[in-house]
Protein backbone atom coordinates (compact mmCIF):
# COMPACT_ATOMS: atom_id res chain seq x y z
CA UNK A 1 0.00 0.00 0.00
CA UNK A 2 1.52 3.33 -0.68
CA UNK A 3 2.19 6.02 1.87
CA UNK A 4 -0.49 8.67 0.38
CA UNK A 5 -3.19 6.17 0.54
CA UNK A 6 -1.91 5.05 3.98
CA UNK A 7 -1.85 8.70 5.81
CA UNK A 8 -5.01 9.51 4.36
CA UNK A 9 -6.36 6.19 5.67
CA UNK A 10 -4.78 6.81 9.33
CA UNK A 11 -5.59 10.51 9.42
CA UNK A 12 -9.36 9.81 8.26
CA UNK A 13 -9.71 7.02 11.05
CA UNK A 14 -8.58 9.65 13.54
CA UNK A 15 -11.04 12.12 11.93
CA UNK A 16 -8.55 14.49 11.46
CA UNK A 17 -8.92 17.23 8.42
CA UNK A 18 -5.77 18.12 6.76
CA UNK A 19 -5.99 21.43 8.22
CA UNK A 20 -6.02 20.03 11.86
CA UNK A 21 -2.95 17.57 10.72
CA UNK A 22 -1.32 20.40 9.56
CA UNK A 23 -1.88 22.85 12.45
CA UNK A 24 -1.15 19.54 14.79
CA UNK A 25 2.53 18.64 12.86
CA UNK A 26 3.63 21.99 11.45
CA UNK A 27 3.60 20.59 7.83
CA UNK A 28 1.64 22.66 5.54
CA UNK A 29 -1.72 22.00 4.38
CA UNK A 30 -0.59 21.90 0.88
CA UNK A 31 1.87 19.31 1.36
CA UNK A 32 0.03 16.82 2.68
CA UNK A 33 -2.71 16.67 -0.05
CA UNK A 34 0.49 16.23 -2.16
CA UNK A 35 1.45 13.27 -0.29
CA UNK A 36 -2.06 12.07 0.18
CA UNK A 37 -2.37 12.22 -3.85
CA UNK A 38 1.05 10.50 -4.13
CA UNK A 39 2.54 13.30 -6.14
CA UNK A 40 4.79 14.01 -3.54
CA UNK A 41 7.14 11.05 -2.00
CA UNK A 42 7.23 12.14 1.99
CA UNK A 43 11.00 12.16 3.63
CA UNK A 44 11.36 9.69 6.48
CA UNK A 45 11.75 12.98 9.09
CA UNK A 46 8.64 14.41 7.31
CA UNK A 47 6.48 11.44 7.65
CA UNK A 48 7.41 11.71 11.62
CA UNK A 49 6.78 15.28 12.01
CA UNK A 50 3.19 14.12 10.62
CA UNK A 51 2.90 11.16 12.57
CA UNK A 52 3.74 13.14 15.71
CA UNK A 53 0.89 15.25 15.46
CA UNK A 54 -1.48 12.49 15.12
CA UNK A 55 0.03 10.63 17.20
CA UNK A 56 1.66 7.68 16.23
CA UNK A 57 4.79 5.85 15.54
CA UNK A 58 6.21 4.57 12.03
CA UNK A 59 6.16 0.98 12.74
CA UNK A 60 2.45 1.80 14.00
CA UNK A 61 1.58 3.32 10.34
CA UNK A 62 3.07 0.83 8.32
CA UNK A 63 1.01 -1.68 9.75
CA UNK A 64 -2.11 0.07 10.79
CA UNK A 65 -4.58 -1.19 8.51
CA UNK A 66 -3.42 -4.90 8.83
CA UNK A 67 -5.16 -7.39 11.48
CA UNK A 68 -3.22 -7.98 14.77
CA UNK A 69 -1.43 -11.44 14.56
CA UNK A 70 -0.38 -13.61 17.74
CA UNK A 71 2.69 -15.02 18.26
CA UNK A 72 3.68 -13.90 14.85
CA UNK A 73 7.89 -14.84 15.10
CA UNK A 74 8.21 -15.08 11.47
CA UNK A 75 8.57 -11.90 9.16
CA UNK A 76 8.61 -13.12 5.42
CA UNK A 77 10.14 -10.42 2.87
CA UNK A 78 6.84 -8.95 1.89
CA UNK A 79 6.08 -8.62 5.43
CA UNK A 80 8.91 -5.68 5.65
CA UNK A 81 7.69 -2.12 5.45
CA UNK A 82 10.25 -0.22 2.97
CA UNK A 83 10.68 3.13 4.89
CA UNK A 84 13.24 4.40 3.45
CA UNK A 85 13.53 6.78 -0.33
CA UNK A 86 15.90 7.75 -3.09
CA UNK A 87 17.96 4.63 -3.43
CA UNK A 88 17.67 3.44 0.02
CA UNK A 89 15.42 0.83 1.23
CA UNK A 90 14.72 0.63 5.20
CA UNK A 91 13.01 -2.68 5.47
CA UNK A 92 11.54 -3.25 8.85
CA UNK A 93 11.40 -6.54 10.56
CA UNK A 94 8.33 -7.60 12.72
CA UNK A 95 6.86 -4.21 12.54
CA UNK A 96 3.35 -5.51 13.75
CA UNK A 97 5.10 -7.01 17.24
CA UNK A 98 3.19 -4.49 19.85
CA UNK A 99 5.38 -2.90 22.38
CA UNK A 100 8.83 -4.37 20.41
CA UNK A 101 11.96 -3.13 22.10
CA UNK A 102 13.95 -2.63 19.82
CA UNK A 103 14.00 -2.08 15.61
CA UNK A 104 15.74 -4.45 13.07
CA UNK A 105 16.68 -3.22 9.64
CA UNK A 106 17.55 -4.17 6.68
CA UNK A 107 19.08 -1.30 5.19
CA UNK A 108 20.03 -1.64 1.02
CA UNK A 109 21.79 1.07 -0.33
CA UNK A 110 22.24 1.81 -4.23
CA UNK A 111 25.34 3.23 -5.63
CA UNK A 112 25.91 6.78 -4.42
CA UNK A 113 22.64 6.36 -1.66
CA UNK A 114 22.98 8.06 1.72
CA UNK A 115 20.95 8.25 5.15
CA UNK A 116 20.69 11.85 4.29
CA UNK A 117 22.52 15.23 3.87
CA UNK A 118 21.98 15.71 7.32
CA UNK A 119 23.62 13.58 10.15
CA UNK A 120 20.57 11.77 12.01
CA UNK A 121 20.50 12.74 16.15
CA UNK A 122 18.14 10.49 18.55
CA UNK A 123 17.41 11.89 21.99
CA UNK A 124 17.82 8.67 23.45
CA UNK A 125 19.25 5.11 22.49
CA UNK A 126 21.79 2.70 20.86
CA UNK A 127 22.52 1.46 17.03
CA UNK A 128 25.01 -1.60 16.08
CA UNK A 129 24.94 -2.80 12.65
CA UNK A 130 26.60 -5.32 10.54
CA UNK A 131 27.73 -4.38 6.68
CA UNK A 132 26.62 -7.45 4.90
CA UNK A 133 27.62 -6.68 1.27
CA UNK A 134 29.10 -3.30 -0.27
CA UNK A 135 31.36 -0.69 1.12
CA UNK A 136 29.57 2.02 3.67
CA UNK A 137 31.03 5.10 4.91
CA UNK A 138 29.73 5.80 8.40
CA UNK A 139 30.07 9.25 9.77
CA UNK A 140 29.82 9.11 13.83
CA UNK A 141 30.04 12.39 15.49
CA UNK A 142 32.41 13.91 12.67
CA UNK A 143 34.56 10.33 12.64
CA UNK A 144 34.72 8.96 9.30
CA UNK A 145 34.82 5.29 8.61
CA UNK A 146 34.69 2.65 5.81
CA UNK A 147 33.29 -0.33 6.29
CA UNK A 148 33.22 -3.70 4.17
CA UNK A 149 31.43 -6.68 4.44
CA UNK A 150 31.69 -8.21 7.59
CA UNK A 151 32.53 -4.94 9.16
CA UNK A 152 30.38 -3.78 12.10
CA UNK A 153 29.63 -0.94 14.30
CA UNK A 154 27.86 -0.28 17.48
CA UNK A 155 27.58 3.44 18.86
CA UNK A 156 25.00 5.72 21.19
CA UNK A 157 22.21 7.39 18.52
CA UNK A 158 22.71 10.91 20.48
CA UNK A 159 25.99 11.21 18.14
CA UNK A 160 25.06 12.61 15.20
CA UNK A 161 25.53 9.74 11.93
CA UNK A 162 25.18 9.38 8.77
CA UNK A 163 25.69 6.70 6.21
CA UNK A 164 26.68 6.42 2.63
CA UNK A 165 27.44 3.93 -0.24
CA UNK A 166 30.70 4.78 -1.58
CA UNK A 167 31.07 1.85 -3.89
CA UNK A 168 30.16 0.38 -7.24
CA UNK A 169 27.07 -1.97 -5.97
CA UNK A 170 24.65 -2.05 -3.74
CA UNK A 171 25.69 -2.09 0.15
CA UNK A 172 23.25 -4.09 2.84
CA UNK A 173 23.83 -3.50 6.21
CA UNK A 174 21.39 -5.45 8.69
CA UNK A 175 21.04 -3.00 11.74
CA UNK A 176 19.19 -2.78 15.02
CA UNK A 177 18.50 0.29 17.45
CA UNK A 178 16.58 1.34 20.67
CA UNK A 179 14.27 2.74 21.75
CA UNK A 180 12.27 0.84 18.68
CA UNK A 181 10.25 3.89 18.41
CA UNK A 182 12.19 5.86 14.42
Amino acid sequence: MDTGYRLKLVRESYKLSQRELARRSGVTNATISLIEQNRVSPSVSSLKKLLEGIPMSLADFFTFDQPPREHQYVFRANEQPDLGRHGLRLLLIGASVPSRQMRLLREQYAPGASSGEEPIVHAEGEECGLVTRGTVELTVDGSVSVLNAGDGYYFPTTLPHKFRNIGADEAEIISANTPANF
